[in-house]
């Protein structure tokens, strides 16, 4: 089974064919990376399962967002439409939608595979941030659409990877 220290190095991998620096890990094995001020991309090594956790924020819903959103969510949730092998969860005290995606570690994997997996993912949770945005407007909720002005500037992530 792989180890953090295997994890860490080909995080350093990533970071010499990505050119950028911040996949560097925290103490906790976290990395962290700001996406054009508009998302950020997280990453985890669970350890006991050999996996990466790579999480990223969608959107933060209104207390009263609409079914149109929920029922989205759901199905894309379940039935996995539009979501990549990825997965939703609802961060319950400020209704945060985060989008989660799981993979399964290879010290041995290509940096530049892994590098475009995540541009992909980019590309799922900007999908899915003007789903969520034009599910609030239409359900009437046009202040909430304001809060996603900035997402369709993600409609391209290849600059994020591979500047």
């Amino acid at each position: 089974m792989p180890t953090r220290k295997e994890y860490e190095e080909f995080l350093a991998r990533v970071a010499k064919s990505t050119g950028l620096d911040a996949f560097a890990p925290d103490k906790d094995g976290l990395v962290s990376l700001r996406v054009e001020e508009t998302y950020t991309l997280n990453l985890q090594y669970v350890e006991r399962s050999a996996k990466i956790l790579c999480f990223v924020e969608v959107a933060n819903l209104p207390k009263d967002a609409g079914r149109a959103v929920y029922r989205d969510l759901l199905v894309g949730g379940l039935f996995g439409k539009d979501t990549g092998g990825g997965f939703f969860s609802l961060e319950p005290e400020n209704e945060t939608v985060v989008f989660n995606y799981l993979f399964d570690f290879d010290p041995a994997a290509d940096p530049e595979t892994f590098s475009e997996m995540l541009e992909q993912i980019l590309s799922v949770v900007d999908i899915w941030a003007g789903r969520i945005r034009d599910d609030l407007i239409e359900s009437g909720d046009e202040r909430s659409g304001e809060a996603f002005q900035d997402a369709d500037r993600l409609s391209d992530n290849s600059f994020f990877i591979n500047p």
